[in-house]
């Protein structure tokens, strides 16, 4: 079973045995059972993190939502 860690301001952390594919279907190779998947979309090395994330000063905190209108 794999397991997905979503890490505040940071990259998905994947453990364990998945099947990666792109938009076409096509398998994509993994560096290993352990990894991490972009979140910020600036990373060179898509859909793996490359620590960009820290650069850009990426923050997965959604702004609060606007007052409901009257």
């Amino acid at each position: 079973m794999a397991i997905i860690i979503v890490r505040n301001n940071g990259p998905y952390r994947v453990h364990g045995p998945i099947v990666l594919q792109d938009h076409q279907g096509n398998e994509i190779p993994l560096p290993g059972e352990v990894f991490t998947l972009c979140r910020c979309g600036h990373s060179k090395t898509k859909p793996f993190c490359d620590g960009t994330h820290k650069v850009i000063g990426f923050s997965d905190v959604n702004p609060e939502p606007p007052p409901p209108a009257p």
